[in-house]
């Protein structure tokens, strides 16, 4: 019991790293580094609570959390696809204006520098025979989980086995070689990004849901760790997914282990440092698409 019961603490963790990780895998294989997960997903999270605050729906929260998502990873597309601006560059920008504009929308609607009001959150869905789940039943009748499975699967589908993922997968190798087959570059890398955003949206109203509130910088780092678990996963969904569940697993062990004499200090590095293990033993064997982070010019090609 005490097994299933930390399985299910580190699925639940998982969630929001394996949302964000997946968004990032179609922005990457499409050749534009999003480094900016951690400011998209503090947006969706204070798209969430804003839109479930302003109605009580946690579902129009989730809307909103979507569309912050999206409009956030926009404007990264904007800069890096159509003015070819740098893509580290711009990834920490977005993330230093995400933290400085969900503060001033706390403060001038909350009136609080800390966290907002309670908002409501989503809630289980009832779903046949997983009541009879032992631990795990609970965290899986959570709409959200579904949902990542879901897209776990999905995309695993749409980049390797779609159209649109091939080519995808051909502008992040090749933008020149698939540009003379009719391609759109610039397009395909947009809707990439913007997939991204809207996962790790998703990822944002997850942390709200689970909080019933917004906190100030409560995304603590996990777009970082989402995108190193994208990078361990070799950039596909179900590689990302396995990687956010050994970093969930491994947050799931510091919670479990405090209060047992170890030092705070350390346990709270444990996630930080599985997620430096894996890099170091992994990335050498991981290899990126060729062409990600290269700005495409029609006009030298």
């Amino acid at each position: 019991m005490e097994l299933l019961l930390f399985l299910a603490a580190a699925v639940r963790i998982s969630v929001p790293y394996a949302l964000a990780a997946v968004g990032a895998s179609f922005s990457e294989r499409g050749g534009v580094i999003n480094i900016g997960l951690e400011g998209i997903m503090l947006n969706g999270a204070l798209g969430f609570t804003l839109g479930a605050h302003a109605t009580a729906d946690p579902w129009i929260g989730l809307a909103a959390a979507i569309a912050a998502g999206v409009a956030t990873a926009a404007l990264h597309a904007l800069v890096t696809v159509r003015f070819r601006a740098d893509q580290i560059t711009s990834g920490l920008g977005i993330n230093l204006l995400a933290a400085g504009l969900t503060r001033y929308v706390l403060i001038a609607v909350f009136h609080s520098s800390s966290n907002s009001s309670r908002v409501p959150g989503l809630g289980e869905i009832s779903v046949p025979g997983l009541a009879r789940i032992p631990a795990l039943g609970p965290v899986l009748a959570a709409p959200l989980v579904l949902l990542a499975i879901a897209i776990v699967l999905g995309g695993q589908w749409l980049l390797f086995r779609s159209v649109f993922g091939l080519r995808l997968r051909a502008i992040g190798e090749r933008p020149e070689a698939a540009a003379t087959l009719g391609i759109s570059v610039g397009a395909y890398r947009v809707l990439g990004v913007l997939i991204s955003g809207a996962l790790a949206g998703i990822a944002g109203a997850w942390l709200a849901s689970e909080q019933h509130s917004f906190t100030d910088g409560m995304t603590g780092g996990r777009g970082y760790i989402a995108l190193a678990a994208m990078i361990v996963g070799k950039w596909s969904p179900f590689g990302a997914a396995a990687a956010c569940l050994l970093f969930g697993a491994a947050e799931a062990l510091q919670i479990t282990l405090q209060g047992s004499g170890f030092p705070n200090e350390l346990l709270q590095m444990l996630p930080y440092l599985v997620t430096m293990l894996a890099l170091a033993g992994l990335i050498g064997r991981a290899v990126p698409p060729r062409a990600i982070g290269v700005p495409y010019d029609p006009e030298q090609h």
